[in-house]
């Protein structure tokens, strides 16, 4: 899943493959940007923001970043020059950045723009602090959590404005881990510094690598306590995992009745 984790991922893989080298093409497959043209720029690197990915590129008169967001099914894949990209549909291809060495093709990404770099910060001035970023601040997180007492926590901790980049599968995981419902409310939580600290950890702790396992196991099947197991026993009692749609957007959830009493 694209989540804080992944993204981080996908930006150092995308500075590996292309840090340093000088665009001899771009290719920019959506209306707004059609007509742009990258080539002669240098790519200074990437950088993951929460759940968005930032492409920066200096050579120009005003330093560029290209962002974008994977949502649920975007992906960013490196290629050797003259490569076919291959593995997605060609018609999901949205970017395509050449070098003399390496092709950068993405594919099914949301929300790209070209903006200065030096307007990053206003640009996703929206987002909480990141929990895998520089300025990533428990208090702070905990403040804007609080601050919907009202509101489900299985909701407040998908919402980026909160803290940055938990997704579903985060989500699930961490609300197993603190055995708490994903419906009962942000004020009924006893320990916001708990939640966070542990959502924080996990998150690390798949950096660097593609799978995400929250339960310290990496074989296939093996990675997760509850998130995509229903009707699965729960690890933990063997009570059956149970699966339901929660928020204005029905992001589906997965949780243990008997370890996450409502």
């Amino acid at each position: 899943m694209p989540e804080g984790d992944t993204v981080a991922n996908h930006a150092a893989a995308l500075t590996r493959a292309l840090a340093g080298r000088v665009l001899t093409g771009s290719d920019f497959r959506v209306p707004a940007l059609a007509t742009v043209d990258l080539t002669g720029r240098t790519v200074a690197g990437c950088a993951a923001r929460g759940k968005h990915l930032l492409l920066r590129f200096t050579g120009g008169a005003t330093d560029l970043t290209l962002h974008s967001h994977l949502r649920m099914d975007g992906t960013w894949r490196t290629f050797r020059a003259g490569e076919r990209p291959h593995g997605r549909p060609a018609h999901t291809i949205r970017v395509i950045l050449r070098t003399e060495s390496t092709v950068a093709v993405g594919y099914h990404l949301h929300d790209l723009a070209l903006i200065p770099t030096a307007d990053e910060a206003a640009h996703l001035a929206h987002l909480g602090p990141d929990l895998l970023g520089p300025d990533w601040d428990p208090d702070e997180a905990i403040r804007r959590l609080a601050a919907t007492p009202e509101r489900t926590i299985g909701e407040a901790l998908l919402d980026q404005r909160n803290l940055a980049g938990i997704g579903n599968l985060y989500k699930c995981e961490v609300l197993f881990l603190r055995g708490l419902s994903p419906w009962r409310t942000v004020g009924d939580v006893a320990d916001l510094r708990a939640l966070v600290t542990l959502a924080q950890r996990l998150l690390a702790s798949n950096v660097g690598r593609w799978t995400q396992a929250t339960t310290g196991v990496l074989r296939k099947g093996a990675e997760n306590y509850v998130y995509g197991r229903p009707g699965r026993p729960c690890r933990r009692c063997g009570t059956l995992i149970r699966r339901r749609d929660q928020g204005a957007d029905e992001r589906v959830t997965f949780w243990c009745p008997s370890c996450q009493p409502d």
